[in-house]
Formats: C-alpha cells, structure tokens, sequence
C-alpha cells in the first residue's frame, strides 16, 4: 500500500467514522423528540450523515480496493445511495427550517 492509500483509508475511515456517530446519534434525537418538526430536522441530519457515510464508504471501495468488478459495482450502489440520501435529506432539511421559522 503506497503513502497515498495509507492516508486516504485514514481520511475515509475516520469520515465514516464520524458519520455513523453523528447519524446514531441524530437517530436518537429524531425518536425521542415529541415536535414533529424538531423530529424531522434531526432525521434530515441522520440522512445527511448517512450519505456522507455510504458516499465515503464507495470511495474507500473505489479507489483503495481495487481489481474486482463486484468490488466496484458495490461501490457505484453505496455512491447512488448515498447521494440520494445527501440530496434528500438536504431538501428536507431546508423543508423543516423554513417550517420551524414560519412557525416563530
């Protein structure tokens, strides 16, 4: 593995890290909230941090694993989804916050 691998599974493997506390946690918040606008800003967050994650984890597979095709068709899934889930939790991120500040 050259230097440049070695420092990029740590930059992917501490992002996913990171990500799957933030989205764990996010995950607890969004159950335990009795607002439903409150509960539905904290799942946009645990999307968000969801598709960072599944976006890191497609890289990782992508550029330091590579060789297999099966590898690589795992990674191009782990990228849609985890675009989609950035995007969606984005748009319904801005969707509650303009809820929450209309509501003030």
């Amino acid at each position: 593995m050259s230097n440049l691998e070695a420092i990029l599974s740590w930059i992917f493997g501490i992002a996913i890290l990171v990500t799957l506390v933030l989205s764990v946690g996010f995950s607890f918040r969004s159950r335990r909230s009795a607002d439903p606008t409150q509960r539905g800003l904290m799942a946009a967050r645990m999307n968000i941090c969801l598709g960072i994650m599944l976006i890191a984890l497609a890289l990782l597979q992508m550029f330091i694993y590579s060789g297999s095709t099966l590898r690589v068709i795992v990674g191009a899934v782990f990228l849609v989804l985890g675009i989609f889930n950035l995007f969606a939790g984005m748009r319904n991120h801005a969707f509650f916050t303009k809820r929450r500040s209309s509501a003030r």
